[in-house]
């Protein structure tokens, strides 16, 4: 019986709104904008953060993998990103609510950030699971419980696994955080205390984390040892392994899932936020690392990672030391946007060259390869078994050994900068757009997004399938990204109107 009433109760949620679209009003606008806002802090929240995606029921609950209803997750689309869309919304329509509601995401990641400044890909919430974490907020309250430990109970503790204070720059997860929390520590005029020494904190923890030759490493728990890392050129090295060595490459200089690119662009804004250059001098020092890390002819790009010694390395147990096809693209996107801020011809440079050698080794179906082999430039794969291998024939499905082939569109955006007398750009990186025009387009997708709305609030779409996901596909799902687009369309909708007025 028990199990009826659940489906039922599913059935009844999925059933769209009544409420025609066709002509939508500002009123209507806002009456969803504002449910759709209040059923995702009322029973999608947990105190402020958020997952990446729900089963309808609240069955299921997962980031990048499965989670608890009482964790949170930081890697985007998770938390920073929710919380961007709700000062994205405040912004567009001025209504505090949007930006109370921004300030209580903020705090969650305040509760989350580390001890080493920065944020893992998930938060805790329950008392017993934040132990494990070396959170930045608990630190007195765990100096006090100490204090107050008999001594014998304090030797038995020490003895324990140390609690996880590992920063993670890796996929966006740390600097998401951090964009999010610059922005609304400005929206709060600096005054939220707690906000405002989050950000500044973590913008110090990562200055310090930059390693003298300008990168930064994929994860870190305290700042590096200057001498263990000389400043010094790409280079081959004389023989590589085609084994997996299993070591840990956590340390290596990473433009992996374009860590450097994501630091650049916190650096810049960060600079404009606080008014502060030596954020620019940190965003310049990572571009002249990629001017250092530019491999030589006859294969004149970028490596995935690279050790102490400049020499491309292994990191996981399908990426191998080689030239990279996917992130050196982003790689050369993040030259031109260092030349358009700092009106530096030297970071326009290497482009050229990597174009042509990129361009050299396409292949037949147009995209790059991931990995493009030292010496031979021959595309390296790997069999399901985790092999190195020249073929594609037995490739995993978890990871893309293929990728895009951008090439053109950056030789365009290269060739729009090469001859120009540029001083660098003073266009603000943080204004949202407050005037979006009412489009024909915009008045489509705002109708669409209230047309598709549960009378409850949600939004309810069929899951998509994913490694690692215990939500089945086609099963309805709330997602966050899907929330936080719809929320702002509708904000941007309401702005268009009101302005078109």
């Amino acid at each position: 019986m028990r199990r009826t009433t659940m489906i039922i109760a599913l059935i009844a949620v999925m059933i769209p709104s009544t409420a025609t679209a066709d002509d939508l009003s500002v009123d209507e606008a806002q009456h969803a904008l504002r449910r759709g806002v209040e059923y995702f802090r009322d029973h999608v929240s947990i105190e402020g953060g958020y997952l990446w995606r729900y089963a309808a029921d609240f069955s299921e609950r997962e980031g990048e993998v499965p989670a608890s209803a009482t964790t949170a997750w930081v890697q985007p689309p998770g938390t920073p990103s929710v919380g961007a869309a709700y000062l994205d919304v405040y912004e567009l329509t001025g209504e505090e609510y949007y930006l109370e509601a921004a300030r209580e995401t903020a705090l969650a990641l305040v509760r989350g950030q580390l001890q080493s400044g920065g944020w893992d890909y998930r938060i805790e919430f329950t008392p017993e699971d934040r132990k494990k974490h070396a959170y930045r907020a608990d630190a007195n309250q765990s100096d006090d419980q100490d204090k107050s430990t008999p001594d014998d109970t304090r030797d038995k503790k020490k003895k324990k696994r140390p609690p996880r204070n590992t920063t993670t720059l890796d996929d966006n997860t740390t600097q998401a955080a951090l964009r999010f929390l610059m922005r609304i520590d400005r929206a709060l005029g600096f005054q939220d205390q707690p906000i405002h020494e989050s950000a500044l904190f973590a913008l110090q923890s990562l200055l310090d984390a930059q390693y003298p030759i300008g990168a930064w490493p994929q994860r870190f728990s305290a700042a590096p040892d200057p001498d263990k890392f000389p400043v010094k050129s790409a280079s081959f090295p004389d023989q590589w392994s085609r084994t997996y060595p299993a070591i840990d490459y956590r340390s290596y200089y990473t433009f992996n899932d374009n860590t450097i690119a994501d630091m650049v662009d916190l650096m810049f804004r960060a600079a404009e936020i606080y008014d502060d250059p030596q954020y620019t001098a940190s965003a310049e020092r990572a571009g002249d690392f990629i001017l250092l890390a530019q491999l030589p002819e006859p294969q004149p790009g970028w490596a995935q990672q690279y050790d102490a010694e400049m020499h491309p390395a292994w990191a996981r147990k399908f990426e191998p030391p080689a030239l990279t096809g996917a992130e050196s693209q982003g790689v050369m996107r993040t030259l031109l946007r260092l030349y358009d801020r700092t009106g530096k011809a030297k970071f326009l440079q290497p482009i050229p060259r990597a174009l042509a050698y990129y361009q050299s080794g396409v292949l037949p179906d147009g995209r790059l390869a991931r990995f493009y082999e030292m010496g031979t430039n021959t595309p390296l794969y790997f069999t399901k078994d985790y092999q190195l291998t020249y073929s594609d024939d037995d490739m995993p499905t978890h990871y893309g050994f293929k990728t895009r082939n951008n090439l053109d569109a950056i030789a365009k955006e290269y060739d729009k900068r090469k001859n120009s007398d540029h001083p660098g750009s003073a266009k603000p990186l943080t204004e949202l757009n407050k005037a979006p025009r009412l489009s024909a387009k915009l008045k489509q997708r705002a109708a669409a997004v209230v047309d598709a709305q549960q009378e409850n609030g949600a939004w309810i779409e069929p899951a998509r399938q994913r490694n690692r996901s215990h939500i089945p596909a086609n099963a309805p799902c709330i997602n966050c990204q899907t929330f936080s687009d719809n929320i702002v369309t509708l904000a941007r909708y309401i702005a268009a109107s009101k302005n078109s007025r």
